[in-house]
């Protein structure tokens, strides 16, 4: 049982880390900050606008590849691959 609460726990820590990054690329980085952003060009766009447009989508495809790399992690460190 300790294990299972364990594994738990860790699941619930992965699920955060990427709540909190997906909070702080499309709503800070997309609506709080893009006025601070859109100082700064990436290949002729402010980066404000990018992070709203592109740079979600992209950091949001990259959560998605690290969140199954980490829970295939958190499956082989408690044993219960499938």
């Amino acid at each position: 049982m300790e294990n299972e609460s364990t594994y738990w726990q860790d699941n619930l820590r992965v699920i955060l880390i990427c709540l909190v990054i997906w909070f702080v690329v499309s709503f800070g980085f997309g609506l709080l900050l893009v006025d601070a952003l859109n100082n700064i060009r990436i290949g002729g766009y402010k980066l404000g606008f990018w992070f709203a447009q592109q740079g979600s989508i992209y950091t949001f495809l990259a959560l998605i590849f690290w969140y199954g790399k980490k829970m295939n992690d958190l499956d082989k460190k408690y044993n219960v691959e499938g």
